[in-house]
């Protein structure tokens, strides 16, 4: 069962590191650089997604998608536009409208630090800001209702600015599980990897057992 593991952003994939160590099936796992998807191309978050998505026109499906933030927005993105291609969604500090004066707030942030913090993480200061402008608009709401798979959502208890949209998710996602995780703020991967990976664990054992895959 391949699990796909997208990070968030001013994370690269070995953010999920420790993550993976606690978990089980570890060959199974694949964690792209978001940046890599955007290299050559203006960086927008159209690019990024409609990037991915031609990335996973080669992967086996059904695919089971788990994404923090950014990453997460990217995994309900393409749970709600190819349903029949995902078998499970983990969506850990996941906003499903875009919060504009946070993103305008975090774009201020931006451009005071320095520049060489973008760098490894694969994107210049102008790139970052960019990409976080041309989200401004998303907004998946209407859409919540129509998935179907298996759905998992996860954030931090001191996750204060995603934690009110966890517990929309939860609500408006009729088949949705939450998994509130103590300590831990919005880089759960990086906070408390060993109980990330504990819980998604079982709920990858639970998607294969109730859906076979």
């Amino acid at each position: 069962m391949k699990q796909i593991l997208l990070h968030g952003l001013g994370q690269t994939a070995a953010s999920w590191e420790k993550t993976i160590s606690h978990m089980d099936q570890r060959l199974d796992i694949i964690c792209p650089n978001l940046s890599d998807f955007l290299h050559g191309k203006e960086k927008s978050y159209i690019n990024l997604y409609t990037s991915f998505a031609e990335y996973c026109k080669d992967l086996p499906e059904p695919l089971n998608l788990c994404g923090l933030s950014l990453g997460g927005i990217i995994a309900l993105h393409y749970g709600i536009e190819n349903p029949s291609k995902v078998n499970s969604l983990v969506l850990i500090g996941t906003q499903f409208t875009m919060p504009q004066g946070l993103l305008k707030f975090q774009n201020v942030i931006f451009r005071f630090l320095p520049k060489r913090l973008f760098k490894s993480i694969g994107f210049e200061k102008g790139d970052m800001i960019n990409l976080t402008s041309s989200m401004m608009d998303l907004d998946f709401q209407p859409d919540l209702k129509t998935l179907t798979c298996p759905v998992l959502v996860v954030c931090g208890e001191k996750d204060k600015a995603n934690k009110g949209a966890s517990l929309q998710l939860k609500a408006q996602i009729p088949q949705a599980e939450i998994v509130l995780i103590e300590k831990a703020g919005h880089e759960v991967n990086r906070d408390a990897p060993e109980i990330l990976g504990r819980v998604l664990n079982d709920f990858y054992l639970k998607v294969a057992q109730t859906t076979g895959e």
